[in-house]
C-alpha cells in the first residue's frame, strides 16, 4: 500500500459490527419462524389471468373493480405494457373464472378487453418449488464452501460461507418483516446475491492472502486493515454503480421486477458490509496468519512444481 494512503482501522469496530450482525440474524430467524414469508402465487398455487385492454387503464381502477366483485385478494400488475394487465388470484381454478373476471373488467370500461390467457398453479407444484428453491440455496452455499476451501484455505472458506448465509438470512428477514411477496423472481435474486457477495468476498480474501505473504512483520489485524483499505475503492465503485442500476429498476422498472430489484438492493447492500465485517472479522477471530498459507512440500516434489 502506498505511504500516502492512510490505513483505515476497520477491525477496530469489528466487535460492535459482529454484535449488530448476530442481532439482525437472530431477529431474522425469529421473524421467519413466527411470521414466515409471504409466499406468492408461484409457491402457494392459484390462478393467473392475463387480459389486454384496448386503451391504457390505471391499475388502481382494476383493483377496485375486482375488489367490489369479491376478489379482494387479487394482485394486479402490468405485464410488459400499460395495456397488458396480469391478475393473480389465490382462489382455486374454476371453469368460468376467466370469463367472470373478464366480465367484471369489461363492465368497468367502454374500451375492449380481451382475455389473453388463464393458467392455474396447483398447491403441490408450489410446494415442490419451495423445496427445490431451498435446496438450490443450500447447494449454492455448499459449493461455495468447497470452492473457497480448495482455492484458498479452510478459514477463508468458513468466512465466505458465513458471509453468504448472513446476507441471505437478513434479506429473507426483511421480506418477512415488511410482508413483501416472495416469488420465483425473489428466489432468483437471492441466488444472484450469493454470486455477487461471493465475488466481493473473493476479492477481499485474495488481497488478504497476498498481503499475509508480503507483510510478514505485521500482525493479522494490520494485514486485514491494509487489505480492506486497498480494496475499498474497488468495493465502493462496484457496489455503488450496481445499486444505482437497482434503484432505477426498483422505482421505474415496473411491478413485475419490483420485488426482484428490492431483494437485490437489500442483498448487495448487506453483502458489501459482510465482505468487510464478516469475512475479515472471522479471519481475525480465527487467528489467520502466514503459517496457514504455508504449502507442505510433498516428498520428491520439485521446487518448480510447488504453487
Amino acid at each position: 500500500m502506498s505511504d500516502n494512503v492512510k490505513m483505515i482501522n476497520f477491525m477496530g469496530g469489528r466487535r460492535i459490527a459482529m454484535f449488530i450482525s448476530i442481532a439482525m440474524m437472530v431477529a431474522s430467524v425469529a421473524v421467519l419462524a413466527v411470521k414466515g414469508l409471504n409466499f406468492g402465487l408461484d409457491f402457494t398455487g392459484g390462478t393467473l389471468i392475463e387480459v389486454i385492454y384496448e386503451e391504457s387503464v390505471p391499475l388502481e381502477q382494476v383493483r377496485e373493480e375486482l375488489s367490489a366483485a369479491g376478489y379482494e385478494s387479487a394482485i394486479v400488475v402490468n405485464f410488459g405494457s400499460d395495456t397488458d394487465v396480469l391478475v393473480r388470484m389465490p382462489q382455486g381454478m374454476s371453469p368460468t373464472l376467466g370469463e367472470e373476471v373478464l366480465a367484471v373488467l369489461q363492465a368497468g370500461t367502454e374500451a375492449e378487453v380481451e382475455l389473453r390467457r388463464i393458467e392455474f398453479v396447483g398447491p403441490q407444484v408450489g410446494e415442490e418449488l419451495r423445496e427445490q428453491g431451498g435446496l438450490a440455496v443450500l447447494l449454492a452455499l455448499v459449493v461455495v464452501l468447497i470452492y473457497v476451501a480448495m482455492r484458498f484455505q479452510i478459514k477463508f472458506s468458513i468466512g465466505a460461507v458465513a458471509a453468504l448465509g448472513h446476507d441471505v438470512l437478513i434479506t429473507l428477514g426483511v421480506f418477512a418483516v415488511v410482508g413483501w411477496d416472495f416469488d420465483l423472481t425473489v428466489l432468483a435474486a437471492i441466488l444472484a446475491v450469493i454470486g455477487y457477495s461471493l465475488n466481493d468476498s473473493i476479492v477481499v480474501a485474495d488481497r488478504i492472502r497476498e498481503n499475509l505473504r508480503k507483510l510478514r512483520k505485521h500482525d493479522a489485524v494490520e494485514v486485514v486493515n491494509i487489505s480492506l483499505t486497498e480494496t475499498l475503492d474497488r468495493t465502493l465503485v462496484t457496489s455503488g454503480t450496481t445499486l444505482l442500476v437497482l434503484l432505477a429498476l426498483a422505482f421505474v422498472g415496473g411491478e413485475m421486477i419490483h420485488s426482484f430489484a428490492l431483494a437485490l438492493l437489500i442483498g448487495i447492500g448487506v453483502g458489501t458490509y459482510s465482505s468487510i465485517y464478516i469475512v475479515a472479522s472471522l479471519l481475525v477471530t480465527m487467528n489467520i496468519s502466514q503459517d496457514d498459507l504455508i504449502v507442505v512440500e510433498k516428498e520428491g516434489a520439485q521446487i518448480d512444481d510447488l504453487p
